[in-house]
């Protein structure tokens, strides 16, 4: 019965996502003469789907979403940073993100060629997310041209970065842990190391308009399931550890950004390697 119920969420979920890509399509004949009014009416879009898969996971999937660490405040502007596991881990940062008031303001660095995929990519569009080619010369305009479009018209954000630039698979972990000890870093055990560019920029860039920096590290007891198993009614939870930092306490250089965030993904692991341990991150916040 739980698999059949999934199933049945998921059809409805995407099933209205075609609408809601058609009338996104529609109010591009607004956006010339009322920028503001195009860009509420695809927050709100992407905030009632958003909601929705959330609440699906928590009352149709039965899913508990376990938080620790550091309590958030509702409607603050920030950049996130994340481990990334799996496609399970975007409907629990969707819990976080409704919780706190950001769930339609959510903002995404993502692959490219993502844009070409009815249903959550073409809506992307609609939304300013980062599209990115992992090409830093081709990338770095096209990022700060959507900066300065969220600081001029003083846009709500979350901007979430999966910093290692894809989920963590065991041969990806194997070329990670290759790269590392070729930089003389520490080798890592249950994270990539993260690139760092597309985080420097946004630090940097963004300074002013967010007000921290989010640092969520994803946990599974049982490892990380794949999107059959969430639909289908096999999770029981997903851990979240939460660590807030102040944009003001973040180093202002490049190269001191860049090593900030490695620190950061250091830490992570050995916090991942506790919570694979004792099944727990800390008290739940």
């Amino acid at each position: 019965m739980k698999s059949l119920l999934g199933f049945i969420c998921t059809v409805l979920l995407l099933a209205v996502l075609v609408l809601i890509n058609g009338a996104q399509t529609l109010s591009l004949a607004i956006k010339p003469f009322a920028p503001e009014t195009f860009r509420r009416f695809n927050r709100w879009v992407a905030g009632a789907w958003w909601g929705w898969c959330a609440l699906g996971a928590e009352k149709g999937h039965g899913v508990e979403i376990v938080l620790t660490g550091d309590t958030l405040p509702v409607g603050e502007n920030s950049i996130i940073v994340l481990n990334h596991q799996g496609m399970t881990d975007i409907p629990a940062l969707f819990s976080i993100a409704k919780a706190k008031e950001r769930l339609g303001d959510l903002k995404w660095f993502v692959k490219d060629a993502l844009k070409y995929v009815p249903g959550m990519g073409w809506g992307m569009l609609f939304l300013d997310c980062l599209f990115i080619k992992r090409d830093w010369l081709s990338d770095q305009k096209h990022i700060h041209a959507v900066f300065e479009k969220i600081l001029k018209h003083s846009v709500p954000l979350w901007l979430v970065s999966f910093v290692e630039g894809t989920r963590l698979t065991p041969a990806k972990l194997l070329q990670s842990q290759e790269y590392a000890r070729q930089q003389r870093l520490p080798a890592p055990r249950h994270v990539l190391i993260p690139r760092t560019k597309g985080f420097v920029a946004s630090v940097q860039s963004l300074r002013g308009h967010v007000d921290a920096v989010y640092d969520l590290t994803i946990g599974y007891v049982n490892g990380a399931p794949s999107l059959s198993d969430w639909i289908h009614g096999k999770v029981s939870s997903v851990h979240l550890n939460i660590r807030r930092f102040p944009i003001d306490s973040l180093p202002r250089e490049g190269q001191a950004l860049s090593q900030w965030l490695l620190q950061l993904f250091q830490e992570k692991d050995e916090l991942l390697d506790t919570f694979y341990q004792e099944g727990v991150f800390s008290v739940p916040a």
